[in-house]
């Protein structure tokens, strides 16, 4: 059964469009009158395409490969860490250095974005490549058994390095496209899944070979030849307002809508959740005996499969609404973690739940701004979505944690708990994401309003 949107496809495609040039006019305007013509007269002519288009999305999935496909790749270093580097730390405590980073991607992103309103990349992008090679070359140096060293290079320097990637990559592709974004978004939100596929790959082949240090060094030095391709790549193309203000980062007023107020708390279950396969996948094959050669592999599947996911539901989405196929992925994904990877005990069955949950997870990721950006006035769009990408980060900060704290011993029933802790916040999730859908219905908005003007006193009471 689908849920109803409260507007049409054509109506949402204009608001798109009204969207990208409220925003543009009210960061220009703080400046001067000229740089809001300016702004609103480079909205009108969006190349959409070309090579000079086309390079910058190059340059931006090269650094969401080097930055998010970091980020994918950590149960890779999550099951290399509690084996070898830190065996006498909690697994809680080293899933703890993998979710600071995606609480810097989502948190700091947040506030970087304002930094790329005023000076667009040239400033966060180069800083941003320095500060993830740097810190991995750190991470290379780590002595075993000091977790604070890995905590500080790998979770929060690298952390901090990726954020002042991630979110000007994708940012700067409105600058350059409208009618074509979602196709541009996708190939550059694609290349964090590759990066998910090849790094843990790379990794696990360079351990046995250079060991533990080189190994991570090569990552560096690949990242930075892909960063650098984004240094000379990502440039913006409309006026910048030249100052920075953080005041309309968020807007806590958003959630008086119970619409966005609901898909926040659902985003929350969610996110809660979400990166616990990508964490622990690796770790599951090698307690149930999956062979050393595929279950190193794990990771990488999932993440291949991911690829599509974040590609085709956006442009399924802009033919039914974005509700109507994030729904069915979360209940899928939901499903899959309580009627597959519960009972998993063989290895055709682990790699199964790997492929399929890689393949319908990602839409939460790539869903998840288009529903909000659906229900937001234009003009408080990036706040709206600076807020709820702070409920994500505070849940992605604490899901894999508790995991951890689930698993504080590998055995049946540690393992038992963790799964079923993940499944019923993918089950409670996608039911307050199915509430906010109902809530956003014609039909539902209609009683509401007839039910908050019925408890409305009269007007003539209330001249009295």
């Amino acid at each position: 059964m689908s849920i109803p949107d409260s507007r049409n496809e054509k109506q949402m495609s204009d608001d798109k469009s009204d969207i990208e040039v409220g925003v543009l006019t009210s960061r220009s305007s703080t400046a001067e009158p000229g740089l809001a013509l300016a702004a609103a007269q480079a909205v009108e002519h969006v190349p959409d395409g070309g090579r000079e288009a086309w390079t910058v999305v190059l340059g931006a999935c090269l650094a969401l490969f080097a930055s998010a496909g970091m980020v994918n790749t950590y149960g890779a270093f999550q099951d290399y860490y509690e084996a070898t580097l830190l065996p006498s730390s909690s697994s809680s405590t080293i899933s703890l250095i993998g979710s600071l980073q995606i609480f810097f991607l989502y948190f700091v992103g947040t506030l970087s974005g304002r930094v790329f309103d005023a000076y667009g990349t040239r400033v966060m992008i180069p800083l941003g490549t320095a500060i993830c090679v740097f810190s991995l070359m750190m991470v290379s140096l780590c002595k075993k058994d000091q977790v604070y060293q890995v905590f500080l290079s790998h979770g929060v320097l690298f952390g901090l390095g990726i954020a002042l990637l991630f979110n000007p990559a994708v940012a700067v592709l409105g600058h350059w496209f409208r009618k074509r974004r979602a196709l541009a978004i996708g190939f550059t939100t694609g290349g964090s899944a590759s990066g998910g596929v090849i790094l843990p790959i790379l990794l696990e082949r360079l351990i046995p070979a250079v060991g533990f240090g080189w190994a991570v060094r090569i990552l560096a030095f690949v990242l930075l030849g892909c960063l650098a391709v984004s240094c000379l790549t990502i440039r913006t193309r409309l006026p910048l307002s030249g100052h920075i203000s953080f005041r309309t980062a968020i807007d806590f007023g958003g959630f008086k809508d119970p619409r966005y107020a609901l898909a926040s708390l659902g985003a929350f279950l969610l996110f809660y959740g979400f990166f616990i396969p990508y964490f622990y996948i690796q770790i599951y094959g090698n307690f149930r005996g999956v062979p050393p050669h595929i279950a190193k592999y794990l990771l990488a599947i999932m993440n291949a499969t991911n690829v599509p996911s974040r590609i085709l539901p956006g442009y399924v989405a802009d033919k039914v609404g974005p509700l109507n196929v994030f729904i069915p992925a979360a209940a899928i994904c939901s499903v899959l973690l309580l009627g597959l990877w519960l009972p998993a005990h063989n290895t055709a069955s682990i790699v199964a739940f790997a492929a399929l949950y890689g393949l319908f997870s990602g839409a939460f990721v790539s869903l998840l701004p288009t529903y909000v950006a659906s229900i937001s006035p234009r003009e408080k769009l990036g706040a709206r979505l600076g807020s709820v990408y702070m409920v994500v980060a505070v849940a992605s900060l604490v899901g894999t944690p508790t995991a951890g704290a689930l698993l504080n011993v590998t055995d049946e029933r540690h393992f038992r708990n963790l799964i079923i802790f993940c499944g019923i916040l993918s089950v409670a999730g996608t039911a307050v994401m199915t509430l906010a859908g109902m809530v956003g219905s014609n039909g539902v908005q209609q009683k509401l309003r007839a039910l908050f003007h019925c408890s409305k006193p009269a007007p003539e009471d209330t001249k009295q």
